[in-house]
């Protein structure tokens, strides 16, 4: 699977740098001098190789000069390109309470043992959703309804996650798998090669 590390925004001055938007936790490692990223555009599937001659923060944002993008028009034609790296090639988090949003979707959600509905089968997760109010988890009704359940991504709500065992756990309060609840969030993009990290209530 295809995650995306960063996407060319446009041109900075006339040296042929770009505007990078970073979507990825190692920025520094990712775009470090003599990195070769693989782009393409986003409705290609062709890579292309791009080496990294310099990297730079300016304003908060991301500048790169690439090799063989030497001028305006150069930089110009970088415009929308996607930069990716596969998931196959990427190492598993150190730290038990980090995922990636790839090695959740896909997991089937039940309720932890332990309670009258311990072990009920709520669904599959078909995405992780990151907003400004927290990670939440979408997941697909088992019963195969077209609605939504949105499960913040904490962990009292969700102790047990195995990505080894294919299996997430959830202890929900009452009403929070209830059709009507809450409201939907606002979606940011997913795919990216950032590291989802399980938190405590009290730490949001």
């Amino acid at each position: 699977m295809e995650l995306v590390v960063g996407r060319v925004v446009k041109s900075h001055g006339i040296k042929g740098e770009v505007v990078v938007e970073v979507r990825t936790d190692e920025p520094d490692e990712r775009f470090a001098v003599g990195a070769v990223l693989r782009g393409r555009k986003p409705r290609e599937q062709k890579l292309h190789n791009y080496t990294v001659e310099a990297a730079r923060e300016h304003s908060g944002r991301l500048l790169l000069r690439l090799t063989g993008v030497a001028d305006r028009t150069g930089s110009d034609a970088m415009r929308g390109i996607l930069f990716v790296v596969d998931s196959d090639d990427l190492s598993p988090s150190s730290d038990p309470d980090e995922f990636y949003d790839h090695e959740l979707e896909g997991l089937p959600v039940r309720i932890v043992a332990g309670r009258p509905d311990g072990g009920t089968e709520i669904g599959t997760v078909r995405e992780v959703l990151h907003t400004a109010a927290g990670e939440l988890l979408a997941i697909r009704p088992a019963d195969d309804s077209s609605r939504e359940i949105l499960i913040p991504f904490v962990t009292e709500i969700v102790p047990t996650v195995s990505v080894a065992d294919s299996m997430i756990e959830i202890d929900p309060p009452g009403g929070l798998l209830d059709p009507d609840f809450g409201e939907p969030p606002t979606k940011a993009k997913k795919q990216r090669e950032t590291k989802l990290r399980r938190t405590t209530e009290e730490n949001e």
